[in-house]
């Protein structure tokens, strides 16, 4: 198994488990009717997405069975702060891939001189992801009550996750000059 950078050629073996996972309705708030051109515009707009790659052979060609995006939580004065979505092909799920790209995640971020990793809205119910996620050392800071339709749940929270990673670094090359902000 290797991660690495979405080719062109990716989003073809993409799309169709994105489209099984959105319409499960359990873990995305993604529209269901997404066009392969609207849904890829949606999945790489944080700027940095990749793929794992299992059974990779010379030059990463093979099958595709997860994806990750990620990239800065919020622009200007909120992009010292990471954040990033997952998506594992259901036919792969329980083999570890969530968690080597939960830690590719926090290696990338932590690489680049994020201070800390947001995530916004893991659903509640999602058990997997909530434990994964605790277990890379994020914690749950808040839950948005009923701010999420499950398909089959109803109405469900959100929680807000959160992992420090350390100071900006100086060589940052993203647009943040400043040190974070203090607590008022």
């Amino acid at each position: 198994m290797i991660i690495r950078d979405l080719t062109p050629s990716d989003w073809a073996r993409i799309h169709p488990f994105f489209t099984e996972i959105v319409a499960a309705g359990d873990s995305y708030a993604y529209p269901d009717d997404l066009s392969p051109a609207a849904a890829h515009a949606l999945w790489t707009a944080p700027g940095h997405t990749v793929v794992a790659v299992d059974d990779a052979g010379a030059g990463g060609a093979g099958d595709v069975v997860a994806t990750a995006t990620m990239g800065p939580n919020r622009p200007g004065r909120g992009d010292h702060v990471a954040t990033g979505s997952f998506m594992v092909d259901p036919r792969h799920a329980g083999r570890g891939i969530g968690r080597m790209l939960g830690e590719h995640l926090v290696d990338w971020a932590t690489g680049r001189g994020f201070r800390a990793i947001q995530f916004n809205a893991v659903v509640e119910t999602n058990s997997a992801a909530v434990h994964l996620w605790r277990s890379l050392g994020f914690e749950i800071l808040a839950t948005v009550p009923e701010a999420f339709r499950h398909r089959e749940r109803g109405l469900v929270g959100l929680h807000i996750m959160h992992r420090t990673l350390g100071p900006i670094a100086a060589d940052s090359s993203r647009s943040a000059t400043a040190p974070p902000p203090t607590a008022r």
